[in-house]
This record gives C-alpha cells, sequence and structure tokens, in this order.
C-alpha cells in the first residue's frame, strides 16, 4: 500500500471534494522500542480519513482535558447540529447533560423525550424541518428506536445517532465497554433492501473530527449515520484539541433544502441530493411505505425496484467516498491483528511489541465498519481479531472477506479491553504453533 506524507501532501478540495486523505499517522501513536526485532526502520503507519487534513488546517484553537462525550458533543455543535433529542442511559448520558447546555447557546433546541423511540423520531422531524440533529443512547436504547431509524433511511432523512456500546445483553454492565451492536447497527432495522453507514472513533480527538464527519456523510447520502463507540472512548479524559471559529470550517458540508421534484430520485445511486424539507409549499411527503418520487403510498414492483435500488446503490456505488480505516505494518506482516474503538488501542500495542520480539504483526483498525471494507483483508496471512463479545461477530465478516477464513482467528472478551499481553501471547501462538494459546477470560470459538 502507498503511503504520503500528509505534511507536503493537501486534498485540494478537502472532503466535499473527493475521498479521504491518506496519510501518515500521528495522532494517538504509540512508539515501539527503538530495539525492534523486525529491523531498525518502524513499520508504516497509515491513516485514510479526512480529518488527517483537516486537523492540519485547523491552527487556532484550545487544547483542552475532556471527555469523549465533550467531544462527540463539540464535534456536533462545529458540524451545525442544532437539535438534540434522545433519552438518559449511561454511558451516553453526559452527551444529553453538554447538549443542554451548549444548543441553546448556538441558537439550538435540547428535548428530552420519553423514551429512545421518540428521541428518534423528534430528530427525523427536525431534520425534516431543516436544523442538522443529533441522538444518543446505549446498546439497549438503540434497539428501541430501530422502527423510526429505518422510517429515516426509507425517506432518506439526513441525522447522526450516537450509540456508546457497553456489556450485554440487555442492560448488562453499564460501566463496561462491548462492542455487541456490530451487527445491530448494520442491520438497523426490519424489512431489509437498504445500506448503512456505520464509523467508530478510537480517541477522544478522533471524536470530535469523526462527529463532523458523520453529519457530512448523512447530507451527502442523505441517510441517519450511526456513531458506534463505546463505554471507555465515551468515559475516558484525553488531550484534546477544538478550533476556535466553528463558522469557519470550510469543510463543513451546510444544509440545503430540495424544494422540488423528484424528492425521492428512486433508481439513481447520486449523491449530494440537497435534503427534503416538510412545509415551504414543497408538497413532499414522508411514508412509511414504498413510496413514489413525490412520497407517495404505492404497491407496486416496479416502485419497490427502484427505491431499493436507490436505498442500496447510493451507498455501495460511492465505497470510496467511506473508506476510512488506519493499519500498521501491514505490508511485510505473517499475521495481522484486527480491532476497532477503544480495543484497538491496546491491540495496536501489543502489535508493536509483538514485532520489538522479532515476529512481523501487522494491524488493522477499522474506522468505517460499514459499508464493510472487504479490501483490507486480501493478503492471504493469519488474522487475530479482537473484539469486546463473546458471541464472534466482526470476525465473522474478516472471515468472509479474508482468503482463507480457516486463517482467521477470534479473540473474544468482554467487559474489559485486550491487554497488550494477551494480544502478544495471541499473535506468538498464531505465528508459532497454527493456532491462539488458551487465555482466561478469552474467547477463541466461532460457530
Amino acid at each position: 500500500m502507498a503511503e504520503r506524507d500528509v505534511t507536503r501532501s493537501r486534498s485540494s478540495a478537502g472532503f466535499a471534494g473527493g475521498a479521504p486523505v491518506r496519510g501518515e499517522v500521528s495522532e494517538g501513536a504509540v512508539e515501539a522500542p527503538s530495539d525492534r526485532g523486525c529491523g531498525a526502520e518502524p513499520p508504516s503507519e497509515v491513516l485514510v480519513a479526512p480529518w488527517v487534513d483537516w486537523a492540519r488546517g485547523a491552527t487556532r484553537g484550545r487544547r483542552l482535558l475532556e471527555a469523549g462525550t465533550y467531544a462527540l458533543t463539540e464535534g456536533a455543535i462545529a458540524a451545525g447540529c442544532r437539535v438534540f433529542a434522545g433519552y438518559p442511559i449511561t454511558p451516553a448520558t453526559d452527551i444529553a447533560e453538554y447538549m443542554s447546555k451548549r444548543l441553546p447557546q448556538v441558537g439550538g433546541y435540547y428535548m428530552q423525550c420519553e423514551d429512545e423511540l421518540a428521541g428518534m423520531h423528534t430528530c427525523a422531524g427536525a431534520s425534516l424541518g431543516g436544523l442538522k440533529a443529533m441522538t444518543a443512547t446505549s446498546g439497549p436504547g438503540y434497539t428501541l428506536m430501530h422502527d423510526a431509524y429505518g422510517w429515516a433511511i426509507t425517506n432518506e432523512i439526513p441525522l447522526v445517532v450516537v450509540d456508546a456500546m457497553r456489556v450485554g445483553p440487555i442492560s448488562g454492565i453499564t460501566g463496561a465497554p462491548g462492542q455487541g451492536e456490530f451487527y445491530v447497527a448494520r442491520y438497523a432495522t426490519h424489512g431489509g433492501n437498504f445500506e448503512t453507514i456505520v464509523l467508530s472513533p478510537s480517541s477522544v480527538q478522533e471524536a470530535f473530527w469523526l462527529t463532523i464527519d458523520a453529519f457530512n456523510l448523512s447530507e451527502r447520502f442523505r441517510t441517519p449515520v450511526t456513531i458506534l463507540t463505546d463505554q471507555v472512548i465515551s468515559d475516558m479524559w484525553e488531550d484534546l484539541f477544538v478550533p476556535d471559529d466553528y463558522d469557519a470550517l470550510d469543510f463543513v458540508i451546510p444544509r440545503k433544502a430540495n424544494l422540488m421534484m423528484p424528492f425521492f430520485p428512486v433508481g439513481s445511486a447520486d449523491l449530494d441530493v440537497p435534503a427534503n424539507i416538510v412545509g415551504l409549499g414543497t408538497g413532499v411527503c414522508v411514508s412509511a411505505y414504498t413510496h413514489t418520487e413525490e412520497g407517495y403510498d404505492i404497491e407496486e414492483m416496479e416502485a419497490q425496484w427502484a427505491q431499493t435500488y436507490r436505498l442500496v446503490n447510493k451507498i455501495r456505488h460511492h465505497r470510496a467516498e467511506l473508506t476510512r480505516y488506519e493499519t500498521v505494518g501491514v505490508d511485510d506482516a505473517e499475521v495481522i491483528a484486527v480491532a476497532y474503538g477503544a480495543n484497538a488501542r491496546t491491540v495496536k500495542t501489543g502489535v508493536l511489541e509483538s514485532r520489538r520480539r522479532g515476529i512481523r504483526a501487522g494491524f488493522v483498525r477499522l474506522i468505517t465498519l460499514w459499508p464493510f471494507l472487504d479490501e483490507l483483508f486480501e493478503r492471504d496471512v493469519p488474522y487475530v481479531v479482537c473484539e469486546l463479545n463473546y458471541d464472534g461477530q466482526l470476525v465473522r465478516e474478516v472471515m468472509r472477506a479474508a482468503p482463507d477464513k480457516r486463517k482467521v482467528h477470534f479473540m473474544g472478551k468482554s467487559a474489559e479491553l485486550h491487554t497488550v499481553a494477551e494480544v502478544v501471547a495471541g499473535l506468538e501462538g498464531v505465528t508459532r504453533a497454527g493456532r491462539l494459546p488458551e487465555l482466561p477470560y478469552i474467547w477463541t470459538e466461532v460457530r
């Protein structure tokens, strides 16, 4: 994979004009010791994300010690969010609290609803009224939103949903991290016939930039975008840079209104179609049923085909615009560890420690979870998938995408991040014995 030094390259049009920028990663990188066992040169590190360019251009601002929930809130405000509606739930409650303070300061509106379903519907209604909107919850509330999520997908309503995952099933452990909604976020409502966009940050700083990105994508693709974060990233306090002037961020995509037919360009996969507005004499209808270009119900196969074509292919045909990931040392790797979210932090450190010990380990961190980035798993080497659940979710997609699913190994854990020692032991076991060692509280079976 080719690399570029981001200090010498810049996308001429920013995110709005093209695909994300590829560059060398520095934020959150862990330096391996100087006595690397795999050679004197450090492993190649690549971060593909639009905020590589954004962060370099935003030089004036404040540096704070703040929580991930604060970063998610400020990222939303910076992106132009002016409505938040939701119901409190750990570990996402602080987002609601921050929003209740911040939105009135910028002319926005905060609403605490009777439940998560009402919060999602309220945000969808606010978006149809012309305002950018966001809601936030955890796993139990996320599942309650799914009828409204499907309505928003079908009616192409831009909005952002934060799911701060915790241990499950059901209420689980409120103060411990989990990664149990990987598939729930993909299949976020019943009925099928749609694609979803799901992103996941691994630091407080990235949570800020990624939230702006999520709003941009929701506008461009006219769809809800889920930020799948977790308890660690939400509650953790870290160094955070916040730009001084949000109005000066020229990469933020503003809300535009579609005031004429076709309101729903069924049969088309076009991007950057302005969002529909209810009112202003448009006459648009927002129906829960298969609909015409005006939004009115229709029960014909041709209409169902045309609607599904749009909902699926506006995402599938533009996957390059959705590609975000981080890699370390994959070019020469004999084994590759895979992770996302907070768990990726310790997994990455374990990879660097393994390289110091002489194992040519690589690392893949998925930022875009859906649509799934199959192209990152084309190398015919063993993969060790580290995720915070025992049933195995991400690992199944890696098995599907990799050349040989027998070489894909599962290291499931729950309620705690993988330790560096566990990651090193897993990589050593797969490299030297062809299997994972038995470790306490690590689940390896996938069926």
